[in-house]
């Protein structure tokens, strides 16, 4: 049986119409809800039972990556097809990266994504997703897991311009994605006072 007949998926083609408007807009996108409550629980359920095997989240790729606590707190630990919730959310972005292709020909090769959990006290400094003379990562996703989280909790996801000017502030709450161009978005999550709970995820061209 299709992991999606577990969680049945949104029909996405005016969704993926909505996403494609605003990123070739605006460059980025802030949906409150946009996938099935069902599937955003049992991501959540997930994240909380791999939490024995999330590693340290570092910077850099390959021979320059590296924990540096300066800079981030968090812990990760990457998606794969092994578990049905896990695998109808890749196959309902592969969905929107199929869809993003046709409408704004950005050459999206694949994706992907980790969950990220930051405990109480944890950050991740202003930085950029576009790796530096790599330009791999395309779109950058995130989806987040945290019901019921308010203004106290802190953790929200501050996004800047191309020119570094900041543009807004985004509450992780549960169900809620944000989506924005990698390369022109500089930005940062605030230290968190609770356990905040996301999917963060990248759309990637084959840089050879």
């Amino acid at each position: 049986m299709p992991e999606t007949d577990f969680f049945p998926l949104p029909d996405s083609e005016a969704l993926i119409d909505h996403f494609a408007l605003a990123l070739e807009a605006e460059g980025r996108i802030v949906l409150p809800a946009c996938l099935p409550a069902e599937l955003c629980a049992a991501l959540r359920g997930r994240a909380e039972a791999v939490e024995g095997g999330l590693k340290r989240a570092g910077i850099g790729r390959g021979r320059s990556h590296a924990v540096n606590e300066s800079v981030r707190t968090d812990a990760i630990r990457w998606l794969g097809q092994d578990d049905p919730a896990e695998a109808a959310y890749l196959a309902w972005m592969e969905r929107l990266r199929r869809g993003l292709n046709r409408r704004l020909f950005l050459g999206l090769f694949d994706y992907e994504a980790h969950f990220a959990v930051y405990e109480p006290g944890a950050y991740y400094r202003k930085h950029l997703d576009a790796f530096q003379g790599g330009g791999n990562r395309v779109l950058t996703t995130v989806l987040y897991l945290n019901p019921q989280w308010t203004p106290d909790d802190g953790g929200e996801l501050r996004v800047y311009g191309p020119d570094d000017g900041f543009l807004e502030s985004v509450a992780p709450d549960f169900g809620k994605m944000v989506v924005f161009l990698s390369a022109n978005h500089p930005h940062e999550v605030v230290e968190a006072r609770r356990k905040r709970y996301s999917i963060a995820g990248w759309f990637r061209v084959n840089a050879g």
